[in-house]
């Protein structure tokens, strides 16, 4: 790669977290309609820039652009929900399985003071900041998974679905003093089975986990 594409892929990966943090902030919302005028002025990008952004974007459906109309960033809707939820499923079984053969004890055992900690103190002191600081423990225990693979592939797949995840958590299941311990037991057990290096239990506790996710976001 020369110089000069190296700087045209950088400004298109800057452009793609613009876009992303916008998005996360809530300055765009599902079921939006934007026209590419208002979401250069919000991304402070060039009008090619842009356009140079929305192929990808509307490839990985997370908008979609009508002509003579605009941008719409797609709704939460039952569809998006059950299909973003399947298509993580699929991922992390896979993700599970390496770990159990690769992931050391150590990063495990971590893993599992990390989220006991937090559970014991969402039951004794909860707080916003705590939650937080939750959401966080929560991501990175699922990228630590999916980070065990080393399959740049099914990596970036993860990447792209991890956006709609969020959205969905962002609509409809933060963690608060109810659904912290829920999740985090759910992680427990997915730890437990990962330190018994036993893929099948692995596996199955982590299908109750996103089996539960997404009910709860089915709920509401």
């Amino acid at each position: 790669m020369t110089e000069q594409q190296s700087d045209v892929t950088s400004v298109r990966d800057t452009a793609y977290d613009l876009f992303q943090h916008v998005l996360m902030s809530g300055r765009l919302r599902p079921g939006q309609m934007v026209s590419q005028r208002a979401l250069v002025d919000m991304l402070n990008l060039s009008i090619g820039a842009l356009r140079e952004l929305l192929p990808r974007l509307q490839a990985e459906g997370l908008v979609n652009v009508l002509p003579q109309r605009g941008v719409l960033i797609p709704a939460i809707d039952l569809p998006m929900i059950r299909n973003a939820f399947q298509m993580r499923g699929a991922l992390e079984r896979e993700a599970v399985i390496q770990a159990t053969r690769t992931m050391p004890d150590a990063v495990i055992e971590n893993q599992r003071r990390l989220h006991l900690k937090l559970m014991d103190e969402a039951k004794r002191a909860p707080s916003p900041e705590l939650f937080e600081h939750g959401q966080e423990v929560d991501a990175g225990f699922h990228n630590l998974l999916i980070a065990s693979t080393g399959n740049a592939l099914l990596q970036n797949a993860y990447n792209i679905n991890a956006i709609r995840i969020r959205l969905i958590k962002l609509d409809r299941i933060k963690l608060n003093e109810v659904v912290l311990p829920q999740a985090f037991s759910d992680h427990i057990a997915i730890i437990d089975a990962l330190l018994e290096r036993d893929p099948t239990r692995a596996v199955e506790a982590m299908d109750r986990h996103i089996h539960n996710a997404r009910e709860r976001a089915l709920q509401l």
